[in-house]
């Protein structure tokens, strides 16, 4: 079932990398709850749908450096970038702690911790 797991998250991290965020929130269940530690919890699929269109003005690039599966959870940790609306970029490092139901991911606990990344991109 671990890699069963690990392999639904890979998916769902693609259908975000493609910004197909209706797909990703097919590989949720309809009660899956989010919490950002010392931040804020999303309490379903509309919550969660809601916090992405507001922080994915673009796709994010998530970069996974490991995902590590045992039972029904899976841990990824890595770094993300996310661009605001001014296109922007933020950079952050996370661990994220998935719950799985009968193959779909039921509950977050994710640790994120914004880095001081220089974003060469705006470079002339």
């Amino acid at each position: 079932m671990s890699n069963n797991n690990k392999a639904i998250l890979e998916a769902a991290n693609a259908a975000i990398a493609q910004g197909n965020y209706e797909e990703f929130l097919s590989f949720c269940t309809d009660d899956t709850e989010w919490t950002f530690v010392g931040d804020k919890t999303l309490k379903g699929k509309a919550d969660v749908h809601q916090w992405m269109a507001t922080e994915y003005v673009e796709p994010p690039l998530n970069i996974v450096a490991n995902l590590i599966a045992e039972g029904d959870f899976v841990t990824a940790l890595g770094d993300l970038t996310i661009k605001d609306e001014d296109g922007k970029a933020a950079h952050y490092s996370y661990c994220d702690v998935w719950r799985f139901r009968g193959g779909k991911m039921v509950e977050l606990k994710a640790f994120v911790i914004k880095t001081n990344v220089k974003d060469d991109s705006n470079a002339a």
